[in-house]
C-alpha cells in the first residue's frame, strides 16, 4: 500500500533539494526512465568543456522542479482568472498540477544516445518512397517516442498505481498527449507551454544546468524573477484576433477561455529578456562550438555504420523494444572494440575533423557566393560541410510572449515589442567547412587565399 505522506529527495547541483512523492519514485524506478542516466545530456561535448558529462536523468528531474515551481507561481497570483474563466476547482488544479510534473518528469525518455546528436538518424514519418525519389518525408522527432513510450510501458505505473486511482485518476493517455501537445490532454492543454514553448522549464533547466557543469556564464538568466513574475495573461481584441488566425488545431481544441495565455507582468520582462539571450549565447559559444560540431558529425557518422539500415526504428511496440537497447554504454562499447568505420575510430582516438573556414551567423548572398568559392577551391581537402542552424526566437502570434501592463487591466505588449533587443534578433544559419587533421593546414592557407582574392 503507498504512504500518500511519504517524501524522497534528490540533491540538484542546480535546484538544491527537489522533493517527490511515492508515486513519482516508482515511476523514476522503471527500466524505461532508469535508461536517461546512460544517456549524457550534450553529447561528446566533453570533448570541448570536460565537466559536460551530466546526464537526462538528472535534467528531467529538474524540469520537473521547474515545471512546477512555473505551476505555482501561476496559481498564486492568477487564481481569480483560472477560476472565473477557465472553471478551475481546488482539485481541478491539483490534479493538473501533477499531470503537469508527470510530463515535465517523462517527456525526454524517447532520446536516443548521446541526446541530440543522433536525433538525424531517427527514421522518417509514413511509407518508403520509390527509388530514386527524394526523400523529404518529416523524421520522427524524440518527443514522439517519448509519448509513445509513455503510452506503452507507462501504462500501469500511472493508471493503475494506488495514489493516482485514490486521488487524481489520470491516465498515461493524458500525460502521453500533454507531451505532444495533442487533443488527448483536454483542457490541460493550457499548460503546455510550460513543458514546450519559448518560456517552457525545459529550456529554463537545461541552459542553468548545462552552464553549471560546463563552468561558464553564458545560460545564465533571472529564473527566480520569472517564477515571480509568471501569470495568466488576458489578451486584448487585437491580439486575440491575430492569435485565433494563427490557432492549432491542439490549441483550438484546449477549451475554456481561449483569450488567456501565460505570460508576465511587466516587471519581469527583462527576464524573460535575458532567458532568449542566454539561449542565443549559449548555442553560439557552447552547442554550436566548431570542435562540438565536428563531433557531432563523427558521432552521426558512426551510428549511421552501427545501426542496422543506418537509422533507428520506429516508436512501435517492436520498435521500442529494439530502441531501449541503443544508449550511450552500447554505443561507448562499440566504439571501444573498434566499431563505427572511420568516425567511430576518430571519436576514439579524438583524431576529430578541423574547421578551416566558417561563414559568419547570419550570412548574406555575398558570404554564400564567398563560401561556394572557398569550396570549389578546396577541392579534395574537404571533409565536409556542418550547417549550426537556429531560430532564437519566434516572433508571429501566438507564440510572441504576451507582457501583462501594470496598472492597464487587459491590456498587453508583446515581448518584441517591449525588446528591442529580442526584435532583432536574427536565425542563425551558419555553414562550416571542415578537414581531416593533416590537411588541416593546407586547407586553411587555401581559404584565406579564397579570402584575399575576395577582398581585393
Amino acid at each position: 500500500m503507498s504512504d500518500p505522506d511519504r517524501r524522497f529527495e534528490f540533491r540538484c547541483p542546480v535546484h538544491g533539494f527537489i522533493p517527490i512523492d511515492e508515486w513519482e519514485r516508482d515511476i523514476i524506478h522503471q527500466d524505461w526512465f532508469q535508461r536517461l542516466r546512460r544517456i549524457r545530456q550534450l553529447a561528446w561535448t566533453d570533448q570541448v568543456y570536460p565537466g559536460a558529462m551530466h546526464t537526462r536523468f538528472e535534467h528531467t528531474l529538474g524540469v520537473m522542479h521547474a515545471a512546477t515551481q512555473l505551476f505555482d507561481g501561476i496559481v498564486q497570483r492568477s487564481r481569480p482568472l483560472l477560476t472565473s474563466e477557465l472553471s478551475y476547482r481546488e482539485a481541478g488544479l491539483e490534479r493538473h498540477r501533477v499531470l503537469v510534473r508527470l510530463a515535465a518528469l517523462l517527456h525526454d525518455v524517447g532520446h536516443g544516445p548521446f541526446s541530440h546528436g543522433g536525433e538525424d538518424l531517427l527514421p522518417r514519418r509514413g511509407h518508403p518512397l520509390s527509388e530514386g525519389t527524394e526523400d523529404n518525408r518529416p523524421r520522427y522527432k524524440h518527443e514522439d517516442y517519448s509519448a509513445a513510450i509513455v503510452r506503452l510501458h507507462f501504462r500501469d505505473v500511472i493508471d493503475q498505481h494506488d495514489m493516482n486511482a485514490a486521488n487524481y485518476g489520470l491516465k498515461a493517455e493524458e500525460v502521453a498527449a500533454l507531451i505532444e501537445g495533442s487533443p488527448g490532454a483536454g483542457n490541460a492543454l493550457f499548460w503546455r507551454s510550460l513543458i514546450s514553448g519559448q518560456m517552457d522549464a525545459d529550456r529554463m533547466d537545461y541552459l542553468l544546468r548545462d552552464s553549471t557543469h560546463i563552468g561558464v556564464e553564458y545560460g545564465r538568466f533571472d529564473f527566480r524573477r520569472l517564477i515571480n513574475t509568471i501569470q495568466v495573461v488576458v489578451a486584448e481584441n487585437q491580439l486575440q484576433r491575430e492569435s485565433d488566425e494563427h490557432q492549432s488545431a491542439p490549441e483550438a481544441a484546449q477549451g475554456g477561455n481561449p483569450a488567456l495565455r501565460i505570460g508576465v507582468s511587466e516587471g519581469g520582462w527583462h527576464a524573460v529578456e535575458s532567458l532568449i539571450l542566454a539561449r542565443y549565447l549559449m548555442f553560439t559559444q557552447v552547442y554550436f562550438h566548431k570542435t562540438r560540431v565536428a563531433y557531432d558529425h563523427h558521432l552521426r557518422e558512426a551510428l549511421r555504420v552501427l545501426l542496422p539500415d543506418g537509422t533507428f526504428p520506429p516508436p512501435t511496440d517492436q520498435g521500442l523494444a529494439q530502441f531501449k537497447k541503443w544508449d550511450d554504454w552500447r554505443v561507448l562499447g562499440a566504439l571501444a572494440d573498434g566499431q563505427g568505420g572511420d568516425h567511430g575510430e576518430r571519436l576514439a582516438s579524438r583524431n576529430h575533423y578541423r574547421e578551416v573556414f566558417h561563414t559568419p551567423e547570419t550570412p548574406r548572398e555575398d558570404d554564400l557566393a564567398h563560401l561556394e568559392r572557398v569550396r570549389v577551391a578546396l577541392g579534395d581537402k574537404l571533409a565536409c560541410t556542418e550547417r549550426a542552424e537556429k531560430s532564437w526566437y519566434k516572433l508571429e502570434q501566438p507564440e510572441d510572449i504576451l507582457i501583462a501592463q501594470d496598472g492597464a487591466p487587459g491590456r498587453v505588449k508583446r515581448l518584441s515589442e517591449h525588446s528591442s533587443v529580442v526584435r532583432s534578433l536574427t536565425p542563425n544559419r551558419q555553414v562550416l567547412l571542415y578537414s581531416r587533421p593533416e590537411l588541416a593546414g593546407e586547407a586553411r592557407q587555401v581559404a584565406n587565399e579564397v579570402t584575399r582574392d575576395d577582398s581585393d
